[in-house]
């Protein structure tokens, strides 16, 4: 008995030593441009530049050369820093952007469901309850991406507009307008 346990701390022992040895030595570095992008792009997760987030947008950009101006929620601030630190040429954001005010999904409890197809469906985990119970939005997390909207079945999000007060205002990020030379 005593040697089944000794033998097999002994086992447990060089595996955890081969182990430690293959994850130093196997070790997977990332791409720190990559993560340069990723920290100057606005964390929204909302999937309006054609990608399911904004880590893939990032990898995107610098590994598969993919345009800088599709990020609508990051502006024309988010893509002047992208331009800045990649030495790529500014271009307008796509279409006619205008930064929209900042929104909060509310849901009305008396008509949800408890489907949690919105919770599913929100990037950020904005979304509290459970299956056949009503759902809240927590509206520190939300983000105002609308992602939840489409999957409700019957209709109980809406957008709401938060009121600019001394608490939700925020100094604008400096904007350089770009101008085209042609």
């Amino acid at each position: 008995m005593i040697t089944t346990i000794i033998t097999l701390g002994i086992l447990a022992g060089l595996f955890g030593l081969l182990l430690g040895y293959a994850a130093i030595k196997f070790k997977i570095e990332g791409d720190p441009v990559v993560d340069k992008v990723d920290e100057i792009l606005p964390q929204q997760q909302c999937g309006k530049c054609g990608y399911p987030g904004c880590k893939p947008y990032a990898e995107a950009i610098v590994i598969e050369n993919e345009e800088i101006n599709c990020c609508p929620p990051g502006g024309e601030t988010a893509m002047l820093a992208i331009a800045s630190l990649l030495d790529r040429e500014p271009k307008p954001l796509e279409g006619e952007y205008q930064e929209p005010p900042l929104q909060l999904a509310v849901i009305d409890e008396a008509a949800c469901i408890g489907c949690t197809l919105c919770i599913k469906a929100c990037p950020v985990d904005a979304i509290l309850g459970s299956a056949k119970q009503m759902h809240t939005v927590i509206d520190q997390e939300c983000t105002g991406c609308e992602l939840c909207i489409a999957p409700c079945p019957v209709d109980c999000i809406t957008m709401v507009i938060v009121p600019q007060t001394t608490i939700t205002w925020k100094w604008p990020y400096p904007v350089i307008p770009l101008v085209k030379t042609e």
